[in-house]
């Protein structure tokens, strides 16, 4: 059995027409909705079970938008935003949580996150809020 997000994984590239989306989650029945969901609506999907599974892949073809989780045992989905802006400054990414506390959209800010959508509403919602933050990076 191949882990998702294991570095011996070959994914086949996406065309050039449909974003790629990066989802960090630990939950395996949220990845494969997530993935179920966005697949439909025209994206390229490509899961990991945690975020050192994501900082640990090799040479994956670059994300056009991360989609994280916050509550991961790992790492937590802000701290891999904070990490993630060190390499890669300008690829947005979309916080998810099911655990909102009052001061979450302020730390995600501060950590380049460009939308928090909480869980169980990630329906159309989220795939509208990904094309808009590829847009605005590319300046559509």
């Amino acid at each position: 059995m191949i882990e998702i997000g294991s570095h011996h994984e070959r994914l086949p590239m996406a065309s050039p027409a449909q974003p790629i989306v990066y989802v960090v989650d630990d939950d395996d029945g949220v990845l494969g909705s997530l993935r179920f969901l966005l697949e439909t609506d025209g994206f390229s999907v490509r899961t990991f079970r945690n975020a050192t599974a994501l900082l640990n892949a090799t040479s994956p073809p670059g994300a056009d938008c991360y989609v994280i989780d916050y509550k991961m045992p790992d790492i937590n989905g802000i701290e891999l935003a904070g990490r993630l802006r060190q390499s890669d400054d300008d690829t947005p990414v979309i916080l998810i949580t099911g655990y909102p506390d009052g001061n979450i959209s302020a730390r995600a800010a501060a950590a380049g996150v460009k939308d928090v959508i909480l869980k169980p509403l990630l329906d159309e919602s989220l795939a509208k809020c990904i094309r808009r933050a590829i847009q605005d990076r590319r300046g559509d």
